[in-house]
This record gives C-alpha cells, sequence and structure tokens, in this order.
C-alpha cells in the first residue's frame, strides 16, 4: 500500500520511525534499496512531514531489518536457504511478478501463491495498514509477523526466494527504483486503501483514500511505460464500481443501442464511497493509458473475499493471513463467523437484502495467477468480475447461524442501523465468466468452510475486542474533524 504524499492530507498520522534520524525543512526524505552490496537512494514523502535519513547511520544499521522504519525506508532482502517443501505442482515459469501491497490480506496469500507456483517474486509494501491498525486500536483476529519474519519463513520452508521491497508507490523515485532493480515482467497491483468504511471516517481519511490510491495507481503507469513497457499490470478492482444497478452487470463493457446507432462503451458506474470512487478514477486511467500508450492490463473487478486460509499460508503459523472482524476492515462473512465465535449477535445492517458477489481467497489467488498467465494485448484493457457467488447479507446469516448451529453455537442476528448510504433492496446480477472460462474451478461456499472458518474464529476468539464489533463509521455523519477512535461514535 502507497502512503500520501501531501502532508496536510491525514495530520492525524504520525509514524515512528526507529533508525536514527535527523529533521529536514525539505519536503522530501531519503530512502534505501540494498540490492546486494550496492546502495540506491530516492526520495520519499511521510505522514506528519519530512525526515532525512543519512547514508552514515543506514551503513551501521543495514545488517538489522528489525531496525528499519516502516515508513522511511526501502529494502530488498536476500536470504539464502536451504528447501524443506516439495515443489510445486506446476513447473517453475521463472517469470518476474512484482505484487504490490503483498503485506495485505489478499496480497500476502496472492504472492505466496505465485512464489510456490514458480513465479519470481517482489513484494512492494510500506506497511501502512499495519499502522492503521495502531492508529485505530483494532487487530488482526490472528497474531500476524513482521513482513521481515512472514518472508524469511516462506524463504525456509519453501526454499523459494521472495524479495521485499519496502517504500512508498505514491514515491515515484522509490518506485522507479524498484522497477529498475527488479525487472517485472507482470505487476499485481493491491497497493491501495482498500476500506470503504475507513474512506468515510472523516475528511483527512477521504483525501488520503483519494490521493493515496490514484497517485499510486498514476505512478505504476508510468513506471510501467518508462521502464517495463512489456509489463502485464494486473488491477484489483472491485465491484463496488457498478453500484446496483435495475439491469445486468456485463464485465467492464456494455453494448448500447442509442438513436439508431450502436456503440460498445464501458459500463456505467455507481460508486458508492470515496474508496470506490477512487478505483472508478484507477479504471479510466488505466484504459486511458492503455489506449494511449499501448500498455496491456487486466482489472479484476472483485466481489466480497471470504477465508483466510490457502495451501501456503496454512503451511506455518507465521505464515497466517491477517484475518479482520472489525467494523472499519472486516468483510461481512468474516465478520459474522467471528461474531458467532464469541456469541455477539450478527449484525445485520438495514434490511439484510443488499446483494453481492463472493469469492473465497483460495480464488482470489487463483484468479490472479490465472491472469498472469493469460495477459492482454498491448493497448487492451480488460475487465474480469472476479467472484463466483451472489449472495445478500441475509443468506449469510443465515449460513452462518445453520452452520454454527452444527458446532453447538447459540447465534442470534439483529438488524442494526444502516451506516451506509446504499439499496437494501434490489436487482443484482453480474456476469462472471471470463475467468471461468480460462480455467477457474471456483470453491463455493458451503458447510465445510463455513465449519472451518467457525473453528478458526473460535480458536482464536480471546483475541477479539468486543468494543470494535459494531459499526461505527456513518457515511451521512463524516465531517471535517479527525477522528482516532471510532468505536464511541453513536450512528
Amino acid at each position: 500500500m502507497a502512503t500520501a504524499c501531501c502532508p496536510n492530507a491525514m495530520a492525524c498520522f504520525k509514524p515512528h520511525p526507529e533508525v536514527n534520524i535527523t529533521a529536514s525543512k525539505s519536503t522530501s526524505a531519503v530512502s534505501l534499496l540494498r540490492r546486494q552490496n550496492v546502495v540506491a537512494f530516492g526520495k520519499q514523502i511521510l505522514f506528519g512531514g519530512s525526515r532525512l535519513v543519512s547514508s552514515s547511520s543506514f551503513g551501521k544499521q543495514v545488517t538489522d531489518m528489525t531496525n528499519f522504519s516502516s515508513m522511511a525506508v526501502a529494502v530488498r532482502e536476500k536470504e539464502g536457504n536451504i528447501s524443506t517443501y516439495a515443489e510445486s505442482e506446476e513447473p517453475a515459469k521463472g517469470k518476474k511478478v512484482m505484487v504490490i501491497g503483498g503485506d495485505g490480506y489478499c496480497g500476502w496469500a496472492t504472492a505466496l501463491h505465485l512464489s510456490n507456483k514458480g513465479y519470481q517474486v517482489a513484494i512492494v509494501d510500506n506497511l501502512v495498514r499495519r499502522l492503521f491498525d495502531q492508529q485505530l486500536g483494532i487487530d488482526s483476529l490472528t497474531p500476524i509477523v513482521s513482513i521481515q519474519k512472514r518472508i524469511k519463513r516462506w524463504n525456509q520452508i519453501s526454499g523459494k526466494q521472495v524479495d521485499l521491497l519496502i517504500g512508498d508507490i505514491c514515491d515515484f523515485d522509490f518506485l522507479a527504483e524498484a522497477f529498475k532493480s527488479f525487472e517485472p515482467e507482470a505487476v499485481v497491483h493491491f497497493g491501495e486503501q482498500r476500506s470503504a468504511p475507513y474512506s468515510m471516517i472523516d475528511r483527512g481519511r477521504a483525501v488520503y483514500t483519494q490521493h493515496n490510491n490514484v497517485i499510486g495507481t498514476l505512478n505504476v503507469l508510468f513506471a510501467i511505460k518508462e521502464f517495463s513497457p512489456e509489463c502485464h499490470m494486473v488491477k484489483l478492482g472491485t465491484m463496488g464500481e457498478y453500484g446496483t444497478p435495475n439491469i445486468d452487470i456485463e464485465e467492464g463493457y456494455i453494448t448500447i443501442n442509442h438513436n439508431g446507432r450502436t456503440d460498445t462503451l464501458p459500463y456505467p458506474k455507481q460508486a458508492s464511497s470515496f474508496y470506490h470512487l477512487s478505483k472508478v478514477h484507477d479504471s479510466h486511467n488505466i484504459a486511458f493509458t492503455c489506449k494511449a500508450w499501448g500498455l496491456k492490463a487486466t482489472d479484476l473487478n472483485q466481489g466480497v473475499v471470504y477465508g483466510v486460509m490457502t495451501p501456503e499460508t496454512a503451511m506455518h503459523e507465521e505464515l497466517i493471513n491477517r484475518l479482520d472482524y472489525d467494523g472499519v476492515f472486516g468483510t461481512a462473512l468474516n465478520r459474522f463467523c467471528v461474531q458467532a465465535a464469541v456469541g455477539h449477535p450478527l449484525t445485520i445492517y438495514g434490511k439484510g437484502g443488499q446483494t453481492r458477489g463472493y469469492l473465497d481467497i483460495r480464488d482470489t489467488v487463483r484468479c490472479v495467477e490465472l491472469a498472469i498467465a493469460n495477459p492482454a494485448n498491448p493497448g487492451e484493457f480488460r475487465v474480469f468480475n472476479q467472484f463466483t457467488e451472489q449472495f445478500s447479507v441475509n443468506d449469510l446469516a443465515k449460513a452462518v447461524t445453520k452452520a454454527g448451529e452444527k458446532l453447538g453455537l447459540e447465534i442470534k442476528a439483529i438488524n442494526v442501523p444502516n451506516p451506509r448510504v446504499e439499496a437494501e433492496e434490489h436487482y443484482y446480477n453480474a456476469k462472471h465468466t471470463k475467468l471461468v472460462e480460462l480455467g477457474l474451478q471456483p470453491h463455493f461456499l458451503s458447510d465445510g468452510l463455513l465449519d472451518s472458518l467457525l473453528n478458526f474464529a473460535m480458536k482464536y476468539s480471546d483475541r477479539v475486542d468486543m468494543a470494535r464489533i459494531m459499526p461505527a463509521v456513518s457515511w451521512k455523519k463524516i465531517g471535517v474533524k479527525p477522528r482516532t477512535d471510532v468505536s464511541e461514535a453513536k450512528l
């Protein structure tokens, strides 16, 4: 994920670097990219003002990754380890894939999946998602270790090398160094603030979301054009771009007959938050650069992801993925399972008729792999709707209740005031055939999966903060004053 470049966008954000730093009056800071014994420098802009890291202070600490500031330093780490894990089922492809946002929920699982399939993977992340947790007083249900420990453990278990570059893609100098160093053949872009509620907390976070997501994506497009023009961009979009129209949702484009003339146009967008609007802006920018510069890109309009385990993240406790259950970052099915596990009523927003596309995280990683293996053509901007099934919120609550009762859980559901501005009963029929045509074999939601997810939630139930379960971000009450504890809000 990328951080904001404008110092006033998030005045309440104050990172705490652990390296020796000296203040600077300039608007940038020096970041470091370590390539074996080569040190290269680039500019980086930080929250709360700029800072300068001297080359001498880095020289004393370059061997200790734990001393690096996640916000001020970009590091490419190499580890040589002996393989203790069987080779992947598919032959090694060797294609270089940069996974931006590779420390996040979908990004981490995807990075390991691609590495296990034989791709050369580099994770690019500024670790700001972890900072969000600290600022809002929330935490993953699952205990996740540092990104350095995660990667070291994967390298040891799999015998496969994953590179790590810590830095901000809104800092183009850093991103340029990353591209020139790794030379990606494909870029998987998860590196965005991905929560609609987060974007609606206050003015600062609305501005941050738009700036981070749109400018970060623009920088990636320019980096591809300048340094890797043959690189295929796989961008994680969202089904939320479409809204809930009263007609079928096509995959990216719709053919229209108007006044006797016919044309195929981008499907109309009806975003429902500042986050979703940022994704719409991304789609327009990517489509334009494909047309103007001949880039090739695939936009994966992803539905709501559920689950936590993939074959790779299940291999060791230090590889485990994050699982969010709070009202800001938690998605519906994951939240319901955690609520059921701790005896909290399932919180149905409004009438519960809101219908969306859903998919298992195991399908998320497979969809990305299919997009990389079957790239778009130069100048082509493809759109795939990435989900496998459609459910209403009421459907999910009933499924979790049924599965929980089999485990002896007493589950109740309550209707709570809807914090969002959305239709609570509507028509919804979205097409999703293109990924299946490429070979996707979906994992459909089953009693077995729900049983597994509920048991997983019960295992870590002692980590649940009950004060963070209820929704606390109102679309209508968003204001200009920075909010530091959203759990205190009254909807």
